[in-house]
């Protein structure tokens, strides 16, 4: 048969002080000696009490809740962005409704407008990370209303966003460090956003070494792994010289080591190769073979998270671009 709950009377009736006292004192506040507060804590401690999160929040007017707004929920890097959103407002005793609208921007827009009917006290909403701007919901809203994995086309909006540039600097960085020279680039098209920021990242960390990307040695199309096999049957039927490829994803970077491998290259003795993304560290498959750059999506949604979780209870708001740190994991592409 389940126990009863301890209730705040109990830790009250056991402690000698009024319910109000204990109250105050379990929430940091109250005058009271120091004796009678250390009774107080060492009776809650004693008795495992839990204070009633729902209750206090409805004392102070707020509902716990708060919405999640997603723009692809299934999408495998939206997944650890809600992953690290949801838990760190659980961690915070709030409770989450989340919300998809399935690439579609019709049902974001309605689904945006349902939400704002809702009794939340905040609301998060989490893109692709697509080089699409979120269309911007907030003035719809009287709750604070935080964006992550995404830019708000509002500059008034809180944006919480991976860092691509830092990703490709990390990458040149990396390269040069273990004296690669002739690098060779893999990457989607300049017209995606996160191409160009992983693009200027790493030429800049070229730059800073004196160095330069060969124009000949850039190939440019699109995120998929046939994309990858092309751009490297290419640069080898080239005939350039070439002892790095920095790839723009992971997905591109082990069908550039496969045609590589075909054609007796070897990785990383004769080519040094770097992805972007750490798929397999997502995917808990991490084998070590590739040096890639982790973009952090878990700890992007838990900051955007925990940023909005502190507005509700009273912080500043601060609109702009809030960057995510992206760290390299080497791997045996490099490790020469």
């Amino acid at each position: 048969m389940a126990k009863d709950a301890i209730s705040l009377r109990d830790v009250a009736a056991l402690a000698g002080v009024s319910v109000p006292t204990a109250s105050k004192v379990l929430r940091g506040q109250g005058k009271v000696s120091d004796a009678t507060r250390e009774r107080i804590l060492s009776v809650a401690k004693r008795l495992d009490y839990q204070p009633n999160a729902l209750g206090q929040f409805l004392a102070q007017g707020r509902s716990a809740t708060v919405g999640v707004l997603t723009v692809n929920a299934p999408g495998a890097f939206t997944m650890p962005v809600l992953t690290g959103a949801t838990t760190a407002l659980g961690a915070r005793d709030l409770s989450v409704l989340v919300s998809d609208a399935h690439l579609d921007r019709a049902l974001f827009a309605a689904t945006a407008r349902k939400l704002r009917a809702r009794n939340i006290d905040g609301l998060l909403v989490i893109g692709d990370g697509s080089s699409s701007d979120i269309h911007s919901v907030s003035a719809g809203f009287t709750v604070p209303v935080v964006y992550a994995y995404g830019h708000s086309d509002d500059a008034e909006d809180a944006s919480f966003l991976h860092d691509g540039y830092g990703a490709g600097r990390l990458a040149g960085e990396h390269l040069v460090s273990i004296g690669c020279r002739r690098i060779a680039h893999v990457t989607a098209s300049d017209e995606d956003r996160s191409a160009r920021d992983r693009f200027t990242g790493l030429t800049d960390a070229l730059s800073d070494a004196g160095l330069a990307l060969d124009p000949e040695l850039v190939h440019r199309g699109d995120w998929s792994q046939a994309w990858g096999r092309e751009a490297a049957q290419r640069l080898v039927a080239s005939g350039r010289e070439f002892d790095a490829v920095c790839c723009g994803n992971d997905t591109m970077a082990t069908a550039v080591a496969g045609v590589l491998a075909e054609a007796g290259i070897r990785v990383p003795t004769d080519v040094a190769i770097t992805g972007m993304d750490n798929l397999a560290g997502l995917t808990g498959q991490d084998d070590n073979s590739l040096t890639t750059i982790d973009l952090r999506l878990s700890a992007l949604g838990d900051r955007a998270a925990n940023y909005l979780a502190d507005v509700i209870g009273g912080t500043e708001y601060a609109p702009g671009r809030h960057v995510e740190p992206a760290l390299l994991v080497a791997g045996l592409s490099t490790a020469r």
